[in-house]
């Protein structure tokens, strides 16, 4: 069997199950959020603070990926929310029966927010439908700015794209506008946002924009 035909499908397993994760979350109002990025941009200190920002008895959970080890889940269980690891054991993504397998158990109606963050890389998980109902693409300002050029595929697909890592512009050679407007150029309708997680600018643009997203959907 050529490559081609045996990628379709397994594509289009993946989006059979994805579709059917996706009826589910509708089916309890559960909004479903897929964050994507190269290693090392921050998403697991984003998902830090935004933990720590929630009341106790936010209705929220985290499926967080990694190929080898439970460090993140370890860092994140501290908040006190439903925190879950997929070890891939070398997959460079996620996929939707990882994801299924995961909710084994959780109670999908006491959920109002269901973060996953996806294991670190801006190819393959570009692929593979989770169910969740959008993509947010993390790009740190100690990558190029050409990012979205070299990846266009995640960029193309992301709801929403923030910028992290904004405290050390004033020591990287990183064009916000450009990075901006390479975005953009793929997809218009993308939401932008800049912020750092170490000194708190700009969380509260983030924290406004997941309470809208859990509340009434996409922004």
């Amino acid at each position: 069997m050529s490559r081609i035909p045996l990628e379709r499908k397994v594509l289009g397993e993946n989006d059979r199950i994805a579709a059917g994760l996706r009826e589910r979350f509708a089916a309890h109002q559960v909004r479903c959020l897929n964050l994507i990025s190269s290693p090392g941009s921050g998403k697991t200190l984003l998902l830090e603070k935004t933990l720590g920002s929630f009341r106790p008895d936010r209705r929220v959970a985290v499926l967080t990926g990694d190929i080898q080890t439970d460090n993140d889940a370890v860092r994140l269980g501290r908040y006190g929310f439903p925190v879950r690891q997929i070890t891939t054991a070398g997959a460079c993504h996620l996929d939707a029966r990882m994801v299924d397998r995961a909710l084994e158990g959780w109670q999908l109606a006491g959920l109002d927010l269901l973060l996953i963050e996806n294991v670190g890389n801006l190819v393959c998980p570009t692929s593979y439908d989770l169910g969740e109902e959008a993509k947010i693409v993390l790009l740190s300002v100690t990558e190029g700015e050409d990012k979205p050029l070299k990846y266009p595929g995640i960029f193309s697909r992301a709801s929403l794209m923030v910028l992290t890592k904004i405290d050390l512009l004033p020591y990287v050679p990183f064009d916000v506008g450009k990075a901006v407007e390479y975005a953009r150029g793929l997809n218009p309708a993308m939401d932008v946002m800049e912020l750092s997680a170490m000194t708190g600018q700009g969380l509260g643009n983030w924290m406004a924009w997941l309470d809208s997203a859990a509340t009434h959907g996409m922004p």
